[in-house]
């Protein structure tokens, strides 16, 4: 992994039904990743047994859901779902995008 991140030299890896990650950069305990919708993609909700995350909202609105509490999240809102904590979300609008972070890193993600 390189020191820097260049946006416009890393191509989105389609995920389906209108949503799209890249990663950003990654250490063994850490990990950063942009991820895009199309309006009215959803982030279906699950848990994650080994990873803690924060999701910040860089761009668009979101309805998420953290735990059974729903609310609407904006650009500078974010979400934060500790290991085992069921989250997920719904775009709200065309564009909108999260700023994942995870700890430990996403191995699954690493992997063609």
């Amino acid at each position: 992994m390189s020191a820097y991140f260049d946006d416009a030299a890393t191509p989105w890896t389609e995920l389906g039904e209108g949503i799209r990650r890249k990663i950003i950069g990654h250490t063994p305990g850490l990990m950063s990743v942009l991820v895009q919708f199309d309006k009215g993609a959803v982030g279906t909700a699950h848990a994650h047994d080994a990873h803690d995350q924060i999701a910040y909202v860089v761009a668009g609105s979101f309805e998420a859901e953290v735990g059974g509490e729903k609310r609407v999240l904006r650009v500078g809102d974010a979400f934060v779902a500790p290991r085992r904590t069921r989250h997920g979300v719904v775009a709200l609008e065309q564009g909108s995008a999260l700023l994942d972070q995870f700890t430990p890193r996403r191995e699954d993600y690493l992997s063609p």
